[in-house]
């Protein structure tokens, strides 16, 4: 259907709304867009929405990137903003009658660009409807809940009576009902298909898991869910985070990925003779040798780092294993329909469009140089540490012919300047640890 035909029927089913919000991530998953009034709609159609194109390559603090050679360096020209198919829906928490849609930025008219995350994962499928498969995939995001605080600064905090521990606790579902009933409401109008949820074992942190289906659709599903749980935990007076390590003495945010594939006709190729077969061996193998090589997608931030440690339930080398969630890439199933493997390394404050093209990547290396798995998790030499220091990370990332070939030189090189920016932003400012450390003994 063209957008006009979708605007149609998005009226029909949920009536005529006041505004349009049209969205699209950023190089860190941060959604950014424009509100268009509803006598404005046709625009979005028509492709006569523009932004500067510097938007989609933004620090995470919002400023603009000179190295990145988008921005007021070249002129800051804009960039067409044009309507993903399927993608209008309404917005139920919003006060006023309000849909939302995605977008694409165009540089030029009908390319989108080669930088944007959702196209990079979009060529990424390419390759494999080449190869005659489709990935299916199943993602599981985890996030706190905090009060809500008056300053940006200050530190996390539960709400009252949450447990130091909850670990699947259902008396902290029931208290926390009120808005979780609402966010899950909020996703079946959307049409975000979850499953469980659980009270994870961080204090206030939860756990929601989605069905599984198309790459591509399970991350717009992560990334509005995003949205929609920080939207209306806002509406409860609360703040829900996504950031990879909120508590130091607490567990991380994980994104975690299962991931199969099918052929034409719906078989999963991975279930074959062998258990696990040799295809689901290579894939695995795949996604370990180019881990370190891609940490900087699983953990883009300088908080992502806090996350990896010992005990931590976050894995810390590129290891794998049958059922065993301390390793980096989890067989679950190795046989049968249900044959996959679960990725665990990336962080919830991960671009999900960028994680899910690193994991389809390294299965694809894997696949196509047919490499060899490694001993599991806990047998044999153990491999090296996956890096606890972003800026090693970032390095790697820049000089990686994995990231060349996943991304794209265009991308490697704007993303690297994008994390260059940010952690020299960070390292101008002087935490207060350093004053109580050393002003009153140096």
């Amino acid at each position: 259907m063209t957008f006009a035909e979708e605007y149609e029927t998005h009226c029909a089913q949920h009536g005529t709304p006041e505004r349009i919000e049209v969205l699209f991530a950023d190089l860190n998953g941060i959604l950014r867009g424009k509100w268009v009034p509803m006598d404005q709609w046709e625009k979005i159609g028509a492709g006569k929405l523009r932004l500067p194109f510097s938007t989609i390559a933004v620090s995470i603090r919002g400023h603009e990137v000179p190295g990145s050679g988008t921005g007021i360096v070249v002129g800051d020209p804009d960039a067409r903003l044009v309507p993903v198919p399927g993608t209008i829906l309404p917005v139920p928490w919003a006060d006023r009658p309000t849909a939302q849609v995605l977008v694409e930025m165009e540089e030029d008219p009908g390319v989108p660009t080669n930088i944007s995350p959702r196209t990079i994962l979009s060529k990424m499928l390419d390759t494999y409807r080449a190869h005659g498969w489709h990935p299916v995939t199943a993602a599981e995001l985890e996030f706190y809940i905090i009060q809500s605080r008056d300053r940006a600064d200050a530190a996390p905090c539960p709400p009252p009576f949450t447990p130091p521990a909850q670990n699947y606790d259902m008396e902290a579902m029931d208290r926390n009902a009120p808005w979780l009933d609402q966010l899950l409401a909020a996703c079946e109008v959307q049409g975000l298909p979850t499953d469980t949820v659980t009270a994870e074992y961080g204090p206030a942190q939860f756990e929601v898991n989605f069905r599984h289906g198309p790459a591509l659709a399970a991350c717009d599903q992560a990334l509005l869910f995003r949205r929609a749980a920080r939207c209306i935990a806002a509406k409860h007076g609360l703040e829900a985070t996504f950031t990879a390590k909120p508590y130091a003495a607490e567990p991380g945010n994980g994104f975690h990925i299962h991931a199969s594939l099918v052929d034409g006709d719906g078989a999963n190729v991975f279930d074959e003779p062998g258990r696990p077969g040799p295809l689901l061996t290579k894939a695995v193998a795949g996604t370990l040798a180019t881990m370190e090589d891609l940490q900087a997608i699983f953990a883009p931030h300088l908080n992502s780092y806090r996350r990896f440690g010992p005990m931590s339930f976050a894995p810390t080398a590129p290891e794998w294993g049958f059922d065993h969630r301390g390793a980096a890439v989890r067989m679950v199933e190795t046989a049968g329909p249900a044959a996959r493997l679960e990725h665990r390394i990336a962080g919830a404050d991960a671009n999900p469009y960028l994680v899910m093209a690193a994991l389809l990547g390294g299965m694809l290396h894997g696949i196509e140089n047919d490499l060899a798995l490694p001993p599991a998790i806990g047998d044999g030499e153990p491999p090296r540490p996956l890096t606890s220091h972003w800026i090693g990370a970032v390095d790697r990332f820049e000089a990686s012919p994995h990231a060349t070939a996943i991304y794209g030189d265009r991308f490697r090189h704007v993303f690297s300047a994008i994390k260059r920016q940010e952690i020299e932003e960070i390292a101008t400012v002087i935490p207060p640890q350093e004053y109580e450390l050393y002003l009153s003994r140096l």
